[in-house]
């Protein structure tokens, strides 16, 4: 499974150059949860978009999305940050806290925002729009070789689970994987979204399952802190791919939508 905040990235990209409706963005984030709503986390940037600010109701993802148009955003970004990288967030400020918490992120360097979702009901999103201290870059992973870090983090995931001796205190570890990354298929993408980039994402949910369930415990079993962290230590390379991956792939979307040429 990808996230909100690649979705909410793809599916705008994908509206602002014409390969999809409001609608069909609205209907996308849908699959996360049925209620979403947009606040702005300063008076500031609440009035530079005309979005609610702090201690007004709520707005609905439609008033994003007119928003993003006025403000002339061509696409964005999607940050997957973890504990020590922070990179394409503009430093530490508001953004990068809620984002760290969150996990996801999407990025607007050229309206100068960074927006967070966060589940803040049973199946309500509520998306805060935070100012962008800097427009500093993130890391630009070219797909091919996000795709070769997914191959070879791939090869190696088998020994992890050997190391870890997943099998033998999960003996259903297989059907476990499936149920996983039986959810990536069904993620909605626009018309035109690049195969390879698609393959990309469903190579990524197969090694996420992997990680998921290499990282918990088995039903009533319990590692010393140790033998924990002894498997962080060896999942993280199989995590830092899938977050590349998934990064370098939501790229290649926005570049392949923001070059499309549109009919008369």
């Amino acid at each position: 499974m990808s996230c909100p905040s690649a979705t909410l990235v793809v599916w705008t990209s994908g509206w602002l150059h014409g390969a999809a409706a409001a609608d069909d963005v609205l209907d996308a984030l849908n699959t996360w949860a049925e209620l979403h709503e947009v606040l702005a986390d300063d008076a500031g940037t609440a009035t530079a978009l005309d979005l609610p600010g702090p201690g007004e109701p709520p707005a609905g993802p439609a008033l994003l999305l007119a928003a993003l148009r006025r403000s002339g955003a061509t696409g964005g970004r999607l940050a997957l940050p973890v504990p020590g990288d922070l990179r394409g967030l503009g430093g530490k400020g508001p953004l990068s806290a809620a984002a760290l918490r969150a996990g996801e992120a999407v990025v607007l360097p050229e309206v100068g925002v960074g927006i967070v979702p966060e589940t803040v009901a049973e199946s309500v999103i509520r998306w805060t729009v935070y100012d962008l201290p800097t427009a500093a870059g993130a890391e630009h992973v070219p797909l091919s070789e996000a795709e070769h870090g997914l191959t070879e983090a791939m090869r190696s995931a088998a020994s992890t689970l050997v190391s870890l001796d997943v099998a033998r205190h999960r003996p259903n570890v297989r059907a476990e994987i499936d149920d996983l990354t039986a959810a990536a298929e069904h993620t909605p993408w626009p018309a035109g979204m690049p195969q390879r980039a698609l393959r990309v994402f469903q190579r990524a949910a197969d090694l996420a399952a992997i990680v998921t369930v290499a990282s918990s415990d088995a039903p009533g079993a319990a590692l010393s802190a140790s033998a924990t962290q002894a498997r962080a230590d060896a999942l993280r390379p199989l995590s830092d791919a899938v977050r590349r991956a998934r990064c370098a792939a939501v790229d290649e979307a926005v570049r392949v939508f923001s070059n499309r040429v549109l009919g008369p």
